[in-house]
């Protein structure tokens, strides 16, 4: 296809574009709008060359059907919530929600303050109707031990998480089988950070792979 016929081609898509804008500003029903919305972005993600990305597709999702996990090491002091809080009412939410697509609902992978200060501040869920934007995690990185990894790297680049619940989620991956190895290059920690984990588990079955005996060969 030459240039002219790429440039027509374009011009065509813009058309369709403005022609579909006006129907669906003619929809009435605030819910019927969002879910198109959400379909028309789902459409065009699909044959975007960025889709690889996840914040290529932000969906707007009812917050009822979005759960929280039941591993999250990141603790946030009731003064940084309030601020949070603010934050969303006076900017709106500037980061989606990072999200693992289940049978009947979506668990969290990273944003479990924020969808809270959806759920407890009516001025948040009024202005969104009850939503919250979400992306999805990719199809490869959905089994329970990526998606572990991926709250830790998320909360550690923020510098806050909780030393319990990381030495449970270490104790919860190890038992999975996941490997020293693997845990220390999917959640961005060095070998003695890992044994001092261990060892604050109290565990002996933490440390039947043996890779410790010399922590500095991993």
């Amino acid at each position: 296809m030459n240039t002219f016929e790429e440039f027509e081609k374009g011009m065509k898509i813009r058309e369709l574009i403005s022609d579909l804008v006006e129907e669906i500003d003619e929809l009435a029903d605030i819910d019927e709008k969002i879910d198109v919305l959400n379909y028309v972005r789902k459409m065009l993600h699909d044959v975007s060359p960025l889709k690889h990305h996840p914040v290529d597709y932000v969906m707007w999702e009812k917050s009822d059907n979005v759960e929280c996990n039941d591993y999250n090491p990141n603790a946030v002091a009731p003064p940084e919530f309030k601020l949070l809080t603010t934050s969303i009412i006076e900017d709106g939410f500037t980061m989606p929600i990072y999200t693992n697509p289940e049978n009947s609902h979506k668990t969290i992978i990273d944003g479990f303050h924020r969808r809270k200060a959806e759920k407890s501040n009516k001025n948040i869920s009024d202005s969104t109707f009850n939503r919250i934007p979400i992306t999805l995690s990719r199809e490869d990185k959905r089994d329970v031990s990526n998606r572990m990894a991926s709250t830790i790297r998320h909360n550690r680049a923020r510098g806050s998480h909780d030393i319990d619940l990381m030495v449970n989620i270490i104790s919860e991956l190890t038992k999975s089988g996941m490997s020293d190895a693997w845990i220390i290059r999917h959640i961005g920690m060095d070998a003695d950070e890992l044994l001092r984990l261990k060892q604050i588990s109290g565990l002996a079955e933490l440390f039947k792979d043996k890779e410790f005996s010399n922590s500095k060969e991993i």
